[in-house]
């Protein structure tokens, strides 16, 4: 018969051969090796691992001591941080010298918030704020991964905390279980509620994640409880590696996670834990070797693999073996070389010179990162020009942020410009990026520009969004509407309509989105569920039906398409010019721009024809005869792929004045006759 010891272990290699299995699952999904789409499920498996472990030396503390009256939290603590936090501090110094020499601005002044965050252990919850995880953009973020730390971490703090008050309420490990199942319940349906809604949310924060450490409590704490036979465990055993297979290689980014499909991990790992044997698929020395570094390994890993995007390699077969190489020796030598002797000496370290020599240290390497942050990434230390290049990401307009919204946030209906109203410019942010580039145009100072702009908010009446609940585009542009009706200094004000279009007509095309954000998500009335003739119609008669309803109140003018050059323009150029002393210049040629926007430039004539708006065609400024580009002599006029920056915005202002050039025109004629 098998049973599980309740002692805390000291060693397991059948723990240490999982911790190899999640290591290289994670590391060769980051890396991109085909067949490891689901790799990231290794986080999961740690977790689960987590939760076994700090269960079972809580646990057997607390019986140890005499019902928990001899538990030393500080101890406790102590111990985590003896094994997290150095190889931590290495890889946090390493990146914030190496960023001094090879890190714009805005990229160093991210990464010092980042150090100081993951030494705060607060990282998961700075990354909720900025982006998804599975997002491109980051996967441009060298200190992404700590997020998993910072969870662990913060559970770390809890679990013992709540397991002492339950002891001492209820003395027993039997009432310890029923409270981890109702926690491990509550948690699991929070993450099932969540994940679909609030994807960040439920990926990075604890209480979304709470559920897959406490199931690996609740199988160290019943599995003395469980008695098998040599084949059921082995039975278990295969059952718990095969979901960990499928989990590995069958599930994707595009899964709704973590929510239920994360059951398949976390029972899987579960189910290897509660066997307590070795295998062969645990116990050989490449997985005993594995799972010693596995820590060191998945803290050097990914700065490699952010490297390789940085470099533009990430599709380079060799390069990414060559970064694979530079993992295990990175790997091995924090793990030879800070972990265990780091380890080791401080055992010998009495408890109160640890705390303070840990605070020292740590505080060392997070105050220079949050000096970073605050002296704004310390520009000045890469030669000007380049610099010049990468700041033209920032180089936005600088009333953004307060007046162009996303969501259920009402629109502020911000004015640039003089008191008098002189036009209005609505649409999403492409319309926000260039409404100062209008304001410039005007041919009076007293005359200014109505910003009716919304996120994502294209022009189309009654356009909804297929996942996003709190989107109010529909009863934004309905407002609008029954504005230019009601309120007379609103009338025959001329309208100009920006937008980026082709999303609704074809998708988002831009790689630093996942398969999923790229597919149509715009309807009026039927969901997509392709690109067919019935939906572009449908998105046709839209656009249409609103240009007709605007002109009946006001001139309206609708701007083509700005180019999407579909590569990050400021970071591209400036890389370049930094890793690679090249002058490259991002384009895209007239027939990409053609055969990208070609419904929406349909959908255009048709309003211009049946409607009688105007046509602002921005490629005479932004393009020649053959080409569209991301620059003008040499400077960015993009802030990212698809938006103009205000140094593009200052090429369209020609164009804009046309319309109040002919609105001039106009008027000279009717007061003549």
């Amino acid at each position: 018969m098998t049973t599980l010891s309740t002692k805390p272990p000291s060693f397991r290699r059948d723990i240490n051969g999982l911790r190899a299995w999640a290591v290289v699952a994670v590391i060769l999904y980051h890396f991109g090796i085909p067949g490891f789409d689901g790799g990231f499920v290794g986080v999961d498996i740690f977790f689960v691992i987590s939760g076994f472990l700090m269960t079972g030396i809580i646990i057997g503390g607390i019986e140890h001591s005499g019902g928990g009256n001899r538990f030393s939290l500080l101890n406790f603590y102590l111990a985590r941080a003896r094994r997290i936090v150095p190889a931590l501090l290495v890889l946090c110094t390493v990146l914030l010298i190496l960023g001094w020499f090879w890190l714009p601005a805005t990229d160093y002044r991210a990464l010092g918030f980042h150090i100081f965050s993951a030494l705060g252990f607060v990282s998961n919850i700075k990354f909720w704020k900025e982006a998804g995880y599975f997002d491109a953009a980051s996967h441009e973020k060298w200190l992404l991964h700590t997020w998993s730390l910072s969870v662990e971490w913060q559970f770390y703090i809890i679990l013992p905390l709540v397991l002492l008050l339950l002891w001492k309420l209820r003395p027993g490990r039997n009432f310890i279980i029923s409270m981890m199942s109702v926690g491990f319940v509550l948690s699991l349906g929070l993450s099932i509620v969540l994940s679909p809604t609030k994807a960040s949310a439920a990926f990075y924060l604890l209480p979304t994640r709470a559920w897959e450490m406490l199931a690996g409590g609740l199988v160290y704490l019943l599995a003395d409880r469980i008695r098998l036979s040599y084949i059921q465990s082995k039975l278990l055993e295969a059952v718990g590696f095969l979901l960990l297979l499928y989990s590995i290689f069958f599930l994707t980014t595009a899964a709704v996670w973590p929510g239920y499909l994360a059951l398949l991990p976390v029972i899987g790992t579960a189910l290897v834990l509660s066997v307590n044997q070795e295998s062969k698929l645990t116990a050989t020395p490449p997985a005993q070797w594995l799972g010693n570094t596995s820590y060191s390994l998945y803290l050097w890993h990914w700065p490699f693999a952010v490297a390789l995007n940085y470099a533009g390699l990430q599709q380079n077969l060799f390069a990414v073996a060559i970064a694979l190489f530079l993992t295990l020796v990175t790997g091995y030598a924090s793990y030879k070389l800070v972990e265990k002797p780091v380890r080791f000496h401080l055992n010998k370290v009495s408890l109160k010179p640890s705390i303070i020599g840990f605070a020292v240290v740590v505080l060392a390497v997070a105050l220079p990162g949050l000096v970073v942050r605050l002296q704004d990434g310390v520009p000045g230390r890469l030669p000007s020009d380049i610099d010049a290049i990468f700041a033209e990401a920032n180089n936005k307009n600088p009333r953004m942020g307060e007046c162009h919204v996303s969501n259920s946030t009402p629109v502020p209906e911000c004015t640039y410009g003089g008191k008098k109203l002189g036009a209005i410019v609505i649409g999403d942010s492409h319309a926000a990026s260039v409404v100062r580039s209008v304001e410039k145009a005007l041919p009076s100072k007293e005359l200014g520009v109505l910003d009716w702009t919304l996120s994502s908010c294209t022009t189309i009446l009654g356009i909804k969004h297929t996942t996003n609940k709190d989107f109010k585009c529909a009863d934004f542009l309905e407002k609008a509407l029954n504005k230019l009706q009601n309120e007379k200094e609103k009338e025959n004000i001329p309208i100009i309509i920006v937008n980026r279009i082709s999303t609704v007509f074809e998708g988002a095309q831009d790689l630093h989105l996942n398969e999923e954000e790229k597919q149509l998500q715009k309807y009026i009335n039927i969901p997509p569920n392709a690109k067919d003739e019935r939906f572009y119609d449908e998105m046709t008669s839209g656009l249409v039906e609103t240009a007709c309803a605007l002109s009946k109140y006001n001139d309206v003018y609708m701007t083509r398409p700005i180019p999407e050059l579909n590569l990050h323009v400021p970071n591209t150029m400036g890389r370049n010019s930094l890793y690679y002393s090249k002058n490259l210049r991002v384009s895209i040629s007239i027939e990409e721009y053609n055969e990208r926007h070609q419904r929406a430039l349909n959908a255009q004539d048709i309003a211009a024809r049946n409607c009688g708006i105007k046509i602002l065609d921005p490629l005479p400024y932004l393009c020649d005869d053959n080409n569209c580009y991301g620059d003008h002599n040499g400077l960015p006029v993009y802030y990212d792929d698809d938006h103009l920056n205000e140094r593009g915005g200052q090429l369209l202002i020609p164009m804009f004045e046309e319309v109040f050039k002919e609105i001039k025109s106009e008027a000279t004629l009717a007061s003549k006759s």
